[in-house]
Formats: structure tokens, C-alpha cells, sequence
């Protein structure tokens, strides 16, 4: 009886361990895999002080991430870390109003931003920084639901 107890409670704990490493590996597989960015509805940019003539602005399944088309140029901002990184345009993928980025294609050093501020306007989260120390601002406004979050 004690034999066949301790082979059932192994038996448990090898079935356990194999699925906690088969979600460990399918985890990873998903995070070295490309990131689908779907369009923020209702959001608004403005570079020098004026809406940009083609512009997009798309978010990523994980919250705090933008991925904004400002002309022929491509910028990923990380709002919780307040970085702008400068992303190849031969590198996204647009299909339909979705756009596609391997997590491989982001470069490890963001571009010269200052003055970043953000804030909640109203119904609206609004981030503002500065390219390099002198250059053009660019402001992102982002519609937020009556809780707080993003609508997106």
C-alpha cells in the first residue's frame, strides 16, 4: 500500500514538472516571436505643434507600448521606461490595419529624447517629450476609459 502511494505521488510530481517546463517552453517561444500591433481608435499626434500629415499609432498586447508611423519613420515608445527607439520601416510588416515587428528587430539603444512628461488630460493620457536636447516635440494623446486605463 505505501509502495503504490509513493510511485502515485512520483508519478504526480514528474506529470507536474513536465507540464510546468512545457509552458515554460511555449512562454519563450512566444516571446522570441513577433509582436502583432493593433491601431489605438481616436488617438492624437501632434509634431510641432501641428497634426503630422500620415501618422498611425498602434499598441502591442502588453500595456505601456506604442508603436507610432510618423511619416515614412517608425518610432517604439516605452512609456513605463520613457524610451523612444528608432525602428527600421523593411522591418514592419503591415497587414490590413495591423502592423507586424519581431521582438529581434528593436534595437537595443533608444534615440535622444528630453522633456518627457506625461499626464492625464481630462479623458485623455497625454505624453510629450523633445527629440534630442533642442529639437521638435512630439505629443501623443491617448483616450482613456472612465476608470483610468487606456482605452486600447
Amino acid at each position: 500500500m505505501q509502495r503504490s502511494l509513493i510511485f502515485l505521488i512520483t508519478i504526480s510530481a514528474f506529470a507536474a514538472a513536465c507540464v510546468a517546463l512545457a509552458g515554460y517552453s511555449r512562454s519563450s517561444a512566444q516571446d522570441s516571436g513577433k509582436v502583432i500591433w493593433k491601431p489605438v481608435p481616436f488617438a492624437i499626434v501632434r509634431y510641432r505643434d501641428s497634426a503630422p500629415h500620415s501618422w498611425a499609432l498602434y499598441h502591442a498586447e502588453k500595456k505601456g507600448f506604442l508603436l507610432l508611423r510618423l511619416w515614412k519613420r517608425y518610432l517604439l515608445v516605452d512609456v513605463p521606461d520613457q524610451e523612444v527607439f528608432d525602428i527600421d520601416p523593411e522591418k514592419i510588416k503591415l497587414q490590413g490595419d495591423q502592423a507586424e515587428l519581431s521582438r529581434e528587430d528593436i534595437p537595443d539603444d533608444p534615440i535622444a529624447i528630453s522633456e518627457w512628461k506625461e499626464r492625464d488630460v481630462g479623458p485623455m493620457q497625454r505624453i510629450r517629450f523633445r527629440f534630442g536636447q533642442t529639437g521638435s516635440y512630439l505629443d501623443i494623446e491617448i483616450p482613456m476609459l472612465p476608470n483610468g486605463k487606456p482605452a486600447y
